[in-house]
């Protein structure tokens, strides 16, 4: 283990090649990481990042800074959060999801293998990289299923449901199923039948 710049919590479990509280800058502030984090080998999280108790790493996840993370949150082999988002507590992210800068992630989330969160609008940055980058504002309560991808700026409101593989283009509202491409809305508790799906 590499340890940088980092405050660890007790009964914590460290293991090989792991880097925490990697400085990106001078003068950024140390990493601080509750109790009982199991962190496994791979894993590189900079400076400038709080994450509270329970928390437990796959294999080669990266954690860029200015990223504040809550309680019990598990954060799957190879994913990747970009910085400068927060996920709150009870979450679960699986393995190999991307997560950019600028996203809001709320409790109790679930998010599916290889789902995918964007957050630039205009990637051909045609009016020079003056646009701001909009991540999504994911709510309480929702599940985003394996493969899925959520458009910047949209907002996943309490207790959605992402079908795994949609493409999510605009706001989910609270309670709703998400489903296809580009995802058509359904209210939980419905029946969803193929014809009005495709």
């Amino acid at each position: 283990m590499m340890k940088t710049n980092a405050e660890l919590g007790k009964n914590s479990i460290i293991q090989d090649d792991v880097v925490l509280g990697l400085v990106y800058r001078d003068g950024c502030d140390h990493l601080i990481i509750g109790d009982n984090a199991v962190i496994r080998s791979g894993t590189i999280i900079y400076a400038d990042v709080k994450i509270g108790n329970e928390f437990k790493t796959g294999h080669y996840v990266l954690i860029r800074e200015k990223t504040e993370i809550g309680d019990n949150v598990l954060v799957g082999t190879q994913t990747v959060i970009d910085g400068q988002t927060k996920i709150g507590s009870n979450v679960s992210i699986q393995t190999g999801v991307y997560i950019p800068l600028n996203t809001v992630i709320g409790d109790n989330v679930f998010i599916g293998p290889r789902a995918v969160l964007t957050n630039d609008m205009y990637p051909l940055r045609k009016n020079g990289g003056k646009d701001e980058l909009k991540g999504a504002i994911i709510k309480n309560n929702v599940s985003i299923g394996a493969n899925s991808t959520i458009i910047p700026g949209v907002t996943l409101n309490e207790g959605a449901f992402i079908a795994a593989g949609a493409v999510v283009t605009r706001d989910v509202p609270a309670w709703h199923r998400a489903v296809g491409i580009p995802a058509r809305f359904f209210p939980l508790g419905d029946d969803l039948k193929v014809e009005n799906i495709f």
